[in-house]
């Protein structure tokens, strides 16, 4: 009984209540670095910086019980989720990242390591994109919360020599009739990961070709270099937070154009799903196992895929390997705006998080 009370004691003495605001912060305060050329960093009021050229600025959050669940938390793989949604909207906006401001909420009886892991995992991200953390807040709460602003700045135009921040940025407004449009990274792999972790699949016990895409809802991995790949050609661009149909839909509203998706292009994106849809449905054929898979590929947000858009042809051969690559997937032209397959319109709608149920 002695040894239970006295763990128990140790446990709370590792809280964010115990250990206090101070304390916290300077555990995380050793677990981040500032951006390269940053003159005031992290642990001061404010940052101090330089943007290489226009400011591109985004903002998202996850929230406990909203975009997670406490069962399924891993803690490094939230951070990098957090700073992963972020930089993806600065990679489709054609823009660099200049850092991150990250603002954490949490229950006084967090665990401290959890919000190191998170850290960690923030950091980790960061550094795969080639940006750092510039400052944040630390706040209580009731659940936990990640509340993430992002910075970046448009760069030289390619291959141009002309100086940094001259660039357009990409708009989902700037698609043209006759553009071809390309995917820089992946889709449906996270929706297909949410529905195997919601059947209590977990990665460490998942079938063959199913833990990758439980770690694609956990923590996915944008394609920054891929999309990077794509400047001197995209004009419009837009990352697949919400569902490719319903992105590629965003888009063509937004730029009066009908996009003709490719049923070739959605089969090979299907394709890495069948093990999921084959795992939730061992009783299913082929055919149900492949619609399931198309609509994952279809209506599955959180890769964080950046589709873009620009004068056909596309810049060379689909560039697929790693990371990803891209490949082109659809097509532009004039007529009622909204996305189509084989002719007919695709009716799918984005995720909301205020749609009410039914």
């Amino acid at each position: 009984m002695e040894h239970t009370e006295a763990a128990q004691a140790q446990d709370r003495a590792r809280t964010l209540g115990a250990l206090g605001e101070d304390e916290v912060l300077r555990r995380i305060l050793a677990r981040v670095a500032a951006p390269a050329g940053t003159a005031v960093g992290p642990g001061d009021d404010a940052a101090v910086s330089t943007p290489a050229g226009p400011l591109v600025s985004t903002a998202d959050m996850l929230v406990e019980g909203e975009d997670f669940l406490a069962e399924w938390l891993d803690p490094r793989a939230l951070g990098r989720k957090a700073a992963a949604q972020n930089l993806a909207d600065i990679a489709a906006m054609g823009a660099d990242p200049h850092g991150l401001l990250v603002s954490l909420a949490a229950p006084a009886d967090t665990p401290i390591e959890t919000i190191e892991a998170i850290y960690d995992g923030l950091a980790a991200e960061c550094a795969r994109a080639g940006t750092g953390i510039l400052g944040g807040d630390l706040s209580g709460s009731a659940v936990l919360t990640l509340a993430i602003t992002a910075l970046g700045t448009l760069p030289a135009p390619a291959g141009t020599g002309a100086p940094a921040g001259s660039a357009r940025p990409w708009l989902r407004s700037a698609a043209r009739p006759g553009d071809a449009v390309v995917l820089a990274g992946t889709v449906g792999r996270a929706e297909a990961g949410l529905d195997l972790l919601f059947a209590g699949f977990r990665a460490a016990s998942a079938p063959a070709g199913c833990a990758e895409l439980i770690e694609a809802q956990l923590a996915p991995r944008p394609d920054y270099a891929s999309a990077r790949a794509l400047r001197g050609w995209a004009r419009a661009a837009i990352d697949v937070s919400d569902g490719l149909a319903g992105d590629l839909g965003r888009m063509a509203r937004a730029s009066g154009v009908r996009i003709d998706l490719d049923p070739a292009a959605l089969d090979r994106l299907a394709r890495p799903l069948l093990p999921a849809a084959r795992a939730l449905n061992p009783a299913g054929d082929a055919a149900a196992h492949r619609e399931r898979a198309r609509g994952w590929a279809l209506a599955g947000g959180e890769d964080h895929g950046i589709i873009a858009a620009g004068a056909a042809p596309t810049p060379g051969p689909p560039q697929r390997g790693t990371p990803v690559g891209w490949e082109p997937i659809a097509a532009c032209s004039a007529g009622d705006p909204g996305v189509y397959l084989a002719g007919r319109p695709v009716g799918l709608k984005s995720f909301s998080h205020f749609r009410e149920n039914g």
